[in-house]
């Protein structure tokens, strides 16, 4: 009995270990549609997102078309740039629509009080917006002024902008050199507005909200996709107000929510962490999860048919600015790190597909977790930006549901006495986050997250309702999760074709390079 019991034990030693990472894709079972809208981004007059970063006027040595930037537009119209945010933000609520219209030479100048204190001489305003999403190719999405606005400036502003007939507004449009309207869906009606929207109380702006939102009128075959300004973070009363007291006046419902790895009074390097320090900010970039689980049930109770959608309007990581920069420019660095935290974000975002049909990464260019750096006529895309390039492929396709088994990446021994602002504790993190869509041509793409920082990761994939043929994808990795991209240095990283997929009796193994994001697509 003792050799027949040491002769099984043995078998079971040497027989090969279970994959501890499993994913199942449910490909036969997908409803959901992942809305391009997802991947929108945002434009904030704040340090030189607006001013160096997508304007430069025309008189400007770098190459531009009616003073916007040619290799900004190029760079995101690789990615598929679908909606940009604009003005802002906290700019938003004291940003007047009259003030950005007409010559430039006589746009009135005005104090930013939110952003370094500098002078705004209104130079982009409504017409060159409206253009740079055309050359973009995007549709606009305009944050309405309610924390020092009126409601009639609301109104008016959405008449000069979108009303094709005669009227005050429209006239004034066309004498300022814009014949025919355009088209906006997205219309924020405030920003922020518990805080430097107006600090108000939730009642006090869901009476306002639908007060402005009623003048907000549809014109012509414009309709307006209108988005109210949602919650803080965790603040869920917030929701819970709005969406009772004017839930059937909205079409969206925002959320903001950054990912910040220290405290507001030291937030941390962007390039400067350890691995303690990374793997902390991974723990409360996956907060985003439980936030639009919660939100989301909230808003189930009032709109069981989903028709409101929960926009997570402003999302990413916020550090310590730039040594020797501007505070009030939120100028950093992008590294590994911030991929990580992009992929991971996304991946939430797309298997929530059902409520979140629209987002805004804060912010497109030089302020905060941005998709490209500008320097005079230099460009550097950012690790972020490369994530994007990897999920366009997700883009109005089919979310298909997926059953993911990870591996859990334990926090450094010493990770519990780091110093403040880091010292918290630190319960460790999945190892892999992933998901995946059908698009109109058949084609099955899995986007997949690495999140340790160290160790390469081997993943069974398994595609339930079809039959895989082919596999190839690409994957964004480096040596050292705090690499990043400089001026002088712009394609230290970048994708690259991904060859560790390998498939087999209809089984995919994958090995994950240490703090990647994977992107495979399936034939």
């Amino acid at each position: 009995m003792k050799n027949i019991l040491f002769t099984l034990l043995l078998a079971l030693l040497i027989l090969p270990a279970r994959a501890q990472n499993k994913l199942v894709i449910h490909a036969d079972q997908g409803v959901t549609t992942i809305s391009k809208h997802i991947y929108g981004n945002f434009a904030e007059h704040l340090g030189h997102c607006i001013y160096g970063g997508f304007w430069v006027g025309e008189d400007s040595p770098i190459p531009n078309t009616r003073g916007i930037r040619n290799d900004v537009v190029a760079a995101l119209k690789e990615i598929k740039i679908p909606n940009l945010r604009w003005p802002g933000g906290c700019f938003a609520d004291e940003s007047h629509r009259m003030d950005g219209v007409g010559p430039r030479a006589e746009r009135p100048k005005m104090v930013n009080t939110h952003w370094g204190g500098v002078v705004e001489d209104n130079s982009f305003g409504t017409h060159e917006f409206l253009d740079l999403c055309e050359q973009l190719g995007c549709e606009p999405y305009i944050c309405g002024n309610v924390g020092s606005g009126s409601v009639e400036e609301m109104s008016k502003w959405v008449e000069y902008i979108t009303f094709d007939g005669e009227s005050p507004m429209a006239n004034l449009r066309k004498a300022n050199g814009r014949e025919k309207p355009w088209k906006v869906t997205f219309w924020g009606v405030g920003n922020e507005n518990w805080g430097c929207g107006g600090n108000m109380t939730p009642a006090f702006y869901a009476d306002l909200y639908r007060r402005y939102a009623t003048y907000c009128r549809n014109y012509g075959e414009n309709r307006l996709f209108k988005i109210a300004g949602g919650a803080n973070s965790a603040d869920y009363n917030w929701t819970e107000t709005l969406m009772r007291e004017a839930g059937g006046h909205m079409q969206g419902l925002s959320l903001h929510h950054y990912t910040v790895p220290g405290n507001w009074g030291r937030k941390g390097s962007a390039t400067q962490f350890s691995e303690a320090d990374y793997l902390n900010t991974i723990e409360k970039t996956l907060v985003m999860n439980e936030l639009l689980a919660r939100h989301s049930n909230i808003m189930d109770r009032f709109d069981p048919q989903k028709r409101v959608a929960l926009v997570p309007d402003e999302w990413g990581a916020w550090y310590d600015v730039e040594p020797g920069t501007n505070p009030g420019f939120l100028y950093q660095q992008n590294t590994i790190r911030d991929a990580i935290i992009a992929g991971t974000n996304l991946n939430i975002f797309n298997n929530r597909a059902d409520r979140v049909r629209v987002a805004n990464i804060a912010q497109a260019i030089n302020v905060l977790q941005a998709v490209l750096l500008t320097n005079d006529q230099k460009i550097v895309r950012t690790p972020t930006y490369w994530v994007f390039w990897l999920y366009k492929a997700h883009q109005d396709a089919t979310l298909l549901p997926v059953a993911l088994t990870s591996a859990r990446v334990a926090p450094p021994a010493n990770a519990n006495a780091a110093p403040a602002p880091f010292r918290r504790e630190q319960r460790g993190v999945e190892a892999i986050n992933a998901s995946a869509s059908r698009d109109a041509a058949g084609k099955i793409h899995v986007t997949l997250v690495n999140v340790d920082p160290k160790n390469e990761q081997t993943l069974e994939i398994e595609a339930r309702g079809t039959t895989v043929k082919r596999v190839n994808g690409h994957a964004l990795a480096s040596k050292s999760i705090t690499d990043h991209n400089t001026f002088d240095a712009p394609d230290r990283v970048s994708v690259k074709p991904f060859d560790g997929a390998r498939l087999a009796k209809g089984v995919i193994t994958v090995k994950l390079p240490a703090a990647s994001v994977v992107l495979l697509e399936m034939d």
